[in-house]
């Protein structure tokens, strides 16, 4: 039997806070001793994957308080109970669906005689045809012409995790000859987005995903009417270049507006939908289905590790639990997610979406409210441009703020340089490295100005190279570790009731029904 209880009335927690001081970095991972802590605190991930957490202020006393929690917890059954198709997002009382885009992890989930890995498969391998069709040039434009270029229409998490996964895997793509087609995002509801994109791509050979699972979301039907425009300008029919991600009851479902429909459900929130239809479509279209079956097969293995109840052999577990350790009992209010891998550059903010929305919450799961911290706030740029950025602070800084490197052996460039006796991929490595330690060990100086502190924790996700597969791993990772500290501070992860009420205001401004300070900030503007 599973049991939902707050965060501050579980022993094991009470334990985690009496062990006292935080393991001292700089001693820990001084000589010979902390070349052995390196080396015994990591943990495998899958496809050739690594979490190590050697520079994180833990020790072995930590852990078993840890594994402790995560048994009291139940953080195993509990995800059990998500994967085997339980009610676990209590605010909206539905299901959460989206492991199941990459793998069957436990039992058949049937809801309404439909086995909903069926259907996730069968919205795959639709988007899987329909590319091959689009490559191939069984379809093509009103002139005859095979399109080259496919934007999607979106925002949230229908933008955010699709943009990352594109970033993340455009240059691999075109050294290993997959770039089918290149890809664009518009997002923002300001019209320099939409106009900006627009006028860098020839409309006549660009298809045109709209995503939107109700069929009603403002800012992105308003950007699908200023595409519609720019096609229609040019002389184009837009119900030939556009495709629909939606629901399957939504008004996009059936409309002949769109070449065709692909349909998400409303088991699957936007910020974990990148390996569903929301991601599927733009992704096969851009690197070809095969590609992304082996994104989604980084996913699923990653998503097996997650089931393990070892807590040092389950990666998503461990960091997330560790997490937990920073923010309540060390009392960390924020994490740097720093990949030096320029190829990520996006992937802090699909994270900050993951992380924020997901465990921005101040009731428990039943809406109860709760004297506990939760989520972190999430923030980070690829290194080394935020060694030149922000890393002041996080050197030197009033504040200790944990950091979540990632970083690879291998570059995806077929070329380097070589200056001063080593590459260019050698240099980034060696900032990593050097990152790691300096803020996590610190320099004495009699000048204060240049003292470094020390004991600013860190964990990083080592891999060969950034391939599909990896991707995939790392995605779920992150995914996987939301929920599991979701599940320990017994939040609801996955509905974002917050994101409501500016919308709700929005519409009042723009509909003019506002008084008092709404409408003197309305008046700034001239609305």
């Amino acid at each position: 039997m599973v049991s939902w209880n707050n965060f501050d009335t579980l022993a094991s927690v009470k334990k985690l806070s009496s062990l006292g001081e935080a393991v001292r970095l700089p001693e820990v991972l001084s000589g010979e001793a902390g070349a052995e802590r390196v080396a015994k605190y990591q943990v495998p991930m899958s496809n050739g994957l690594s979490y190590n957490f050697a520079a994180k202020q833990v020790d072995d006393r930590v852990l078993e308080a840890l594994a402790k929690l995560a048994g009291e917890a139940q953080l195993t059954e509990k995800y059990a109970e998500l994967y085997n198709g339980a009610v676990i997002n209590t605010g909206e009382k539905r299901r959460v669906l989206h492991q199941l885009t990459r793998g069957q992890l436990g039992e058949a989930v049937v809801v309404d005689g439909v086995d909903k890995r069926d259907f996730y498969v069968a919205q795959q391998k639709r988007a899987a045809e329909f590319a091959h069709q689009v490559h191939s040039g069984a379809i093509v434009n009103g002139a005859g012409e095979k399109f080259t270029t496919v934007v999607q229409i979106g925002i949230g998490g229908s933008d955010l995790g699709p943009r990352a996964i594109y970033l993340a895997l455009e240059n691999w793509a075109k050294r290993n000859g997959t770039l089918k087609m290149e890809a664009r995002f518009i997002s923002n509801v300001d019209p320099d987005d939409a106009v900006s994109v627009l006028n860098s791509i020839d409309v006549a050979h660009s298809m045109f995903v709209l995503v939107s699972k109700s069929g009603t979301t403002l800012e992105t039907l308003t950007n699908e009417s200023f595409v519609k425009d720019a096609l229609k300008k040019a002389g184009l029919d837009p119900a030939k270049h556009m495709v629909a991600v939606t629901s399957e009851t939504s008004p996009l479902a059936k409309s002949e507006d769109y070449l065709a429909a692909f349909f998400m459900d409303d088991y699957i929130g936007g910020r974990y939908s990148s390996s569903s239809a929301v991601g599927g479509v733009i992704l096969s279209l851009a690197f070809g289905p095969e590609v992304f079956a082996r994104f989604l097969d980084g996913a699923a293995a990653e998503d097996q590790n997650a089931k393990n109840p070892n807590l040092l052999e389950n990666p998503a577990m461990l960091d997330a639990l560790i997490g937990v350790y920073e923010r309540n009992v060390l009392g960390y209010q924020a994490t740097a997610v720093l990949p030096y891998s320029q190829a990520l550059s996006r992937f802090p903010a699909h994270l900050q979406q993951l992380d924020m929305e997901s465990n921005g919450k101040s009731v428990n799961r039943f809406g109860e409210p709760i004297d506990y911290k939760t989520g972190p706030v999430i923030f980070g740029e690829p290194g080394t441009n935020g060694q030149h950025s922000f890393y002041q602070l996080l050197h030197q800084g009033t504040n200790i703020v944990p950091l979540q490197f990632i970083g690879f052996r291998k570059s995806q460039a077929e070329t380097d340089v070589v200056i001063q006796g080593s590459t260019s991929q050698q240099k980034l490595c060696a900032n990593v490295v050097a990152q790691i330690m300096a803020f996590a060990c610190g320099k004495k100086d009699e000048n204060l100005n240049k003292n470094f502190e020390g004991g600013r924790p860190s964990s990083i996700i080592v891999g060969e190279q950034l391939t599909p597969e990896a991707v995939g791993a790392i995605l779920a990772h992150f995914e996987n570790k939301v929920m599991f500290q979701g599940f320990a501070w017994n939040i609801n992860s996955f509905d974002q009731e917050g994101v409501q009420l500016g919308k709700v205001l929005a519409k009042k401004v723009l509909a003019h029904e506002t008084d008092g300070a709404l409408k003197a900030y309305s008046d700034l503007f001239g609305i």
